[in-house]
């Protein structure tokens, strides 16, 4: 056996050692009162000497473990376990001898137990179990054979005839259990490399869809921000649909990579929640102007119904709830071809929980798929996929956010009448909070004037920057990697700073922790603007101090619109300093 088996029973015999010590006692006790004799104190005290010897000769294998054993210390080891069992079962012969019958039954237990023990503890080391079980059994079998000749009673041979049936069961139990062990430890050693194989597995898919995610996005970025500018140019209605068929295309391929990405991370326990005070009402509202006239283009009625008694803030995670309700809403129009669209919105006092029931008249999901569709890539048919688009993953990821949260997504349906999709959430009431200074003041100031730095490598992107900033009136100092955007920040103050995260020469927190460092930007608001959208990514700029974090495709309004909020909160903190 390796060195692991010999340093195993090394570390079992150090803990077990108070324990043999202990039953030791006991034994000796036990012997006193059955011979009234000196004898078994005498024999206490030889043990606790040979158990300290045990802890000697042991002690080098419990502090290194990972040693290989010489031959000569083998010896000592194996030469060690049989004077302790000869020590500690030599008790046994003298109450066989001196202890009458009740003698003669304690010591056939006694070391009829000893056996078992050693067996059990040491046949994963076979040089150790002999040395240990060899003298066992010379005490076991030997007693009852030379009591019978002392006292020439042949028949009590037969005891030592049930003590070999005895060891031979014992044996047939201890190569059972041996085989059990090693097919164990064969087990564990192959699920340990199964584990790992799972978690490079794992990493290599993280990592793949990190690249995928960013190599994608770079170039969404460019074609749906192109499609933006060109929006605003003077079209023909022909033109303005073109326009329109590229932004909708764009934003189904970018909702699609945030689809997988985030059924990535729920499915690798990845998924992350943020808690923040968010006024419901705005909310539910926002989503009904997003989706009223989307509805009503298809000559179907939106209606949101909240109840008096639902809370106007409450804290939660905003994005997650926005998440849901947009697949909801988003399946509600996309299914229904006539009637309404109804969302209500209640609330229950008792234990904290907002419910959100989105009922529409449209096709329906039959029975015998209803079960089905919260399952990831599952439509009710193939023919879904062809008539309205999409994967399938919308309602599963919604049903996964749903119960992270600590909540519910069910659903009921009738073929061909409509379908009703119950979202329901914990949620913490809070009071509406004051108005922030700086959300006032965004609309008011807008970026007019201002002045922002923007560090990017791609050419387009920045050409991109520039014709969706500049018409608010503001200038952009564009520089292509984070050394050029430091050096520009110790020259100039900038009213903002927009910063790329994978750029040459010096990435984009790397020079944001340095623009932060000191200097005249220390305390400008920093915005990460990435094609990086990985919660990993996320962590590392709000390690930054980041004012917000922004991933590419651009969003226009909502750049315009941190821009302008970033901007008049550093007014307001400076005029709040000079004050």
């Amino acid at each position: 056996m390796l060195a692991n088996g010999y340093a195993m029973i090394a570390q079992v015999r150090f803990r077990e050692l108070k324990t043999r010590i202990g039953l030791a006692a006991f034994i000796a006790v036990t012997a006193w009162f059955m011979t009234h004799t000196l004898w078994s104190a005498v024999w206490f005290g030889a043990v606790v000497a040979t158990q300290a010897l045990d802890w000697i000769v042991f002690r080098p294998l419990r502090k290194r473990p990972d040693i290989e054993p010489s031959l000569g210390y083998k010896i000592a080891l194996c030469a060690t376990a049989s004077v302790n069992v000869v020590i500690y079962s030599g008790i046994a012969a003298y109450l066989w001898t001196a202890g009458g019958d009740a003698g003669r039954l304690f010591a056939t237990v006694q070391v009829a137990g000893g056996l078992l023990h050693v067996s059990l503890h040491m046949h994963h080391v076979r040089p150790l179990l002999l040395a240990a079980v060899i003298p066992h059994s010379l005490y076991f079998l030997g007693m009852p054979v030379v009591g019978a000749i002392v006292d020439g009673k042949p028949q009590e041979m037969l005891i030592a005839v049930g003590g070999l049936l005895y060891m031979m069961h014992l044996i047939v139990a201890v190569r059972q259990s041996s085989m059990t062990t090693t097919a164990l430890q064969t087990a564990n050693a192959e699920a340990r490399r199964e584990r790992q194989k799972a978690e490079v597995a794992s990493a290599a898919k993280s990592e793949f869809l990190a690249v995928i995610s960013h190599e994608i996005r770079t170039p969404m970025n460019a074609v749906i921000s192109a499609a933006n500018l060109l929006r605003r140019t003077r079209l023909d209605r022909e033109q303005r649909e073109h326009v329109s068929m590229l932004l909708d295309g764009g934003d189904v391929l970018v909702g699609l990579l945030n689809d997988v990405l985030d059924l990535s991370k729920i499915e690798a326990g990845k998924m992350t929640l943020e808690s923040s005070v968010m006024d419901l009402r705005e909310k539910l509202g926002s989503l009904g102007r997003l989706w009223g006239p989307k509805a009503e283009a298809k000559g179907v009625r939106l209606k949101i119904e909240i109840e008096p008694d639902v809370p106007d803030c409450v804290r939660t995670d905003p994005l997650r709830l926005q998440q849901m309700l947009f697949n909801l809403l988003s399946n509600a129009v996309k299914f229904t071809d006539e009637g309404s669209i109804a969302v209500s919105v209640d609330w229950s006092a008792e234990d904290s929980r907002l419910t959100i029931a989105v009922v529409d008249t449209g096709c329906g999901i039959p029975a015998d798929r209803l079960a089905g569709i919260f399952d990831s890539f599952e439509q009710v048919d193939a023919g879904t996929t062809r008539k309205y688009g999409g994967t399938g993953l919308g309602l599963a990821i919604s049903r996964r956010l749903a119960e992270i949260m600590g909540g519910s997504l069910t659903a009921d349906s009738v073929e061909d009448q409509g379908s009703t999709f119950v979202l329901t959430l914990p949620m913490e009431p809070v009071a509406k909070p004051a108005a922030e200074t700086r959300r006032r003041a965004a609309p008011q100031a807008g970026l007019q004037g201002k002045v922002i730095l923007a560090a990017d490598d791609h050419a387009v992107n920045r050409r991109i920057l520039s014709l969706l900033l500049e018409p608010h009136g503001c200038t952009i100092l564009l520089v292509e990697n984070g050394a050029e955007a430091v050096a520009a920040a110790r020259t100039q103050r900038f009213d903002a700073i927009l910063m790329d995260m994978q750029m040459p020469v010096m990435d984009g927190l790397e020079a944001s922790a340095q623009i932060r460092a000191g200097g005249l930007n220390r305390r400008t608001p920093l915005i990460a603007l990435t094609a990086n959208a990985m919660d990993v990514h996320r962590a590392a700029w709000d390690a930054t101090g980041v004012y917000a974090f922004l991933t590419k495709p651009i969003d226009p309004a909502l750049l315009a619109a941190t821009l302008a909020e970033a901007c008049a909160q550093a007014v307001d903190e400076e005029e709040a300093q000079m004050v």
